[in-house]
């Protein structure tokens, strides 16, 4: 069984045979080649700018230490100045409950 059937199709290419695709090339896109190749050259850096972009935020990103995550606490409203606090004081004395044998 053959490994790789789309290749059966194309015979080993040798110098004539890749003289003869370069002509037939000239004569398809022979006004255009120049063209053509300009943006295939350009697409071609765009492609490398964009790799290399990515690149250096991969670097960057590994470089960085790594993040601890941050638990928040929650947030507790401010007091209103127009409502006065509900607690007593820390300084206000608790009466003693009466004991029983005061009472009788």
């Amino acid at each position: 069984m053959d490994l790789f059937p789309t290749l059966a199709l194309i015979p080993n290419l040798g110098p004539l045979e890749l003289v003869v695709i370069g002509i037939v090339a000239l004569l398809l896109f022979g006004r255009r080649l120049p063209e053509v190749m300009r943006n295939l050259g350009r697409g071609i850096v765009e492609f490398k700018r964009g790799v290399r972009g990515i690149e250096d935020q991969v670097d960057q990103a590994a470089s960085l230490p790594p993040q601890q995550p941050r638990y928040e606490q929650p947030v507790q409203p401010a007091p209103s100045q127009a409502a006065p606090a509900q607690a007593a004081p820390p300084h206000a004395a608790v009466a003693p409950a009466p004991s029983k044998d005061q009472g009788a």
